[in-house]
């Protein structure tokens, strides 16, 4: 009886670790143009009803993007965290 108890406990512990939920993602930009001041800018975003892994994989993802022909231009650095 108890090795039965124990082993629902560890079913639901695991079930709830694990669970769906809405999750904050909060990413920070800084656009750097060939020219002037950098721009710095944060926003949050809620991932509805995911999984940690999703969440991270999905909408919380920083990238890195320039613009390199036909001239060098803007810079773009993405960088997101999962609260």
């Amino acid at each position: 009886m108890k090795k039965i108890t124990l082993f629902a406990f560890a079913v639901v512990a695991l079930s709830l670790a694990s669970c769906k939920k809405d999750r904050v993602c909060e990413c920070t930009t800084v656009t750097t143009p060939a020219a002037g001041a950098a721009v710095t800018t944060t926003e949050e975003i809620t991932v509805k009803k995911a999984k940690k892994s999703v969440a991270k994989d999905g909408q919380c993802r920083g990238y890195v993007y320039q613009e390199t022909a036909p001239t060098a231009g803007t810079k773009t650095d993405v960088t997101c965290t999962l609260k």
